[in-house]
């Protein structure tokens, strides 16, 4: 009793560090996931280089399972997930369409020193137009 005691509030300290790193980790797959899904989109064509209902129908598909998102968030405006796409030029002066992926993740158990309360997630992927 005396040693469960004692590694006991570890163990589970552990637990729960590892619990929040797989849910940062699976957050991290998915937004990076749907970032290049509406970046394919976004490319096929010109006229949907800068189509941001289109790429927010892609990534609210994508990330689904992931938390705070589910089947209640419609929208990508504003938290928890803001998607843009915008045309642009790419690196070798070609057409390109430029997609952002920002997602506010859930309130997390913080870790002094390694974990903070909450994560904001961001990716953008830049991808030549096909057409």
């Amino acid at each position: 009793m005396l040693e469960l005691a004692l590694v006991g509030p570890w163990i589970f300290f552990m637990f729960v560090g590892a619990l929040d790193w797989g849910l940062i980790a699976y957050s991290l797959i998915s937004v990076q996931t749907a970032a290049r899904t509406a970046a394919t989109y976004t490319a096929t064509d010109g006229t949907t280089a800068a189509d941001a209902s289109g790429a927010c129908s892609l990534v609210l598909a994508e990330m689904r399972k992931v938390s705070n998102v589910g089947s209640g968030t419609t929208t990508c405006a504003a938290s928890p997930v803001v998607v843009t796409a915008s045309a642009v030029t790419g690196p070798d002066l070609a057409a390109a369409s430029r997609v952002s992926v920002t997602y506010t993740m859930i309130d997390l158990i913080p870790i002094p020193g390694l974990l903070p309360r909450r994560f904001t997630i961001t990716r953008q992927v830049t991808m030549r137009v096909r057409a």
